[in-house]
């Protein structure tokens, strides 16, 4: 087909490629592993998955849902598995402190933190580090992820400059403005293959016939992300004392795996950050993998309660096991 690379070469497009030889900004080459297997099953099909490494995911959720210690857990697995990789973190709420960082294990030698108040600032300084980093030759260049922490509080230069003059009108070109920089950082990403993660706040949809939960910011986000994934969450207690999260995850919309899909997560508040093993009990004894008895699942000849299985995981989780999770991930989150 000489003549469809002719075409290649003429129009002149980045971007733009046969099939074959892997479309650069639409195929998913590989996965960020989130540090849940459950979650990566949610997110990918496969507990072996997780995020694309070339598209935005939304995690999206009310006040105090954990969305920036659940993006934390993330970027700790991403920077544990990729020695070399590094991590710009766009941040807009003032969260973030070293402490925060290094008590969670994450090597802030590789954590770049780049405040920014306004839509414009987040973009020509995503773009400036995004075009840089595509100046490099492709073997040369190190693992990189994104993450802007959040965009519901982002204001717009207008806005600003409104503020400044004393006026409270509402500034109508926001939505624009950020579906036109969600427009340029989608194509950018995939063809640089950095995985960017996007927290945004929820709202209660106002007359809704059932219980609505609405992301804010537009519909920029919406088109341009790869996944969105509403958090809601309970307390995990050990005795009296609250340890962590358990995080409700729901796929709002998904490319890669089917949509209204729900797990649930555990999210420590140490070091521990998201439980690797959380919610495969339950995938397995849905597809037969593990048979419950009363409190207990049956493991061998022997009755384990599940909180002995997962204080211990690697001897009850094992390669066979793993594998057969596997397949039922696929089955009950993949498409086809």
């Amino acid at each position: 087909m000489n003549f469809l690379n002719d075409i290649v070469k003429e129009i002149d497009n980045e971007y733009a490629g046969l099939v074959s030889e892997g479309v650069a900004a639409g195929d998913v080459s590989s996965y960020v592993d989130t540090g849940s297997y459950i979650f990566n099953a949610l997110c990918s099909g496969s507990i072996f998955g997780g995020i694309p490494s070339n598209k935005i995911t939304a995690i999206a959720g009310e006040s105090s849902t954990g969305k920036t210690f659940f993006t934390l857990g993330v970027v700790r697995s991403f920077l544990s598995n990729n020695p070399e990789a590094g991590c710009i973190y766009f941040e807009s709420e003032s969260a973030i402190s070293k402490s925060m960082i290094e008590e969670r294990n994450i090597d802030s030698k590789r954590m770049v933190i780049v405040p920014v108040t306004t839509v414009q600032q987040f973009r020509t300084q995503a773009i400036k580090i995004l075009d840089k980093y595509l100046e490099q030759k492709e073997e040369d260049r190190k693992p990189m992820m994104f993450c802007l922490d959040s965009l519901g509080m982002l204001s717009t230069t207008k806005e600003i400059e409104d503020s400044e003059a004393g006026k409270e009108t509402r500034d109508m070109t926001r939505a624009q403005v950020v579906k036109s920089i969600f427009r340029v950082l989608t194509l950018k990403l995939g063809k640089a293959d950095v995985p960017m993660i996007v927290t945004n706040h929820t709202y209660d949809v106002v007359g809704a016939y059932v219980p609505t939960k609405e992301m804010g910011g537009g519909s920029g986000l919406k088109y341009a992300a790869s996944t969105i994934i509403y958090l809601s969450k309970s307390k995990e207690k050990d005795g009296k004392d609250v340890i962590g999260n358990i995080i409700k995850c729901k796929t709002a919309k998904s490319r890669l795996t089917k949509e209204n899909s729900m797990v649930e997560t555990r999210l420590f508040y140490d070091e521990r950050g998201l439980d690797k093993y959380y919610g495969l009990l339950e995938l397995g004894e849905k597809y037969g993998v593990f048979q419950r008895n009363g409190n207990r699942y049956k493991v061998g000849e022997s009755s384990v309660y599940p909180k002995v299985i997962l204080q211990d995981p690697e001897k009850y989780f094992t390669p066979e096991i793993m594998q057969a999770l596997d397949e039922s991930a696929k089955k009950e989150y993949g498409y086809g």
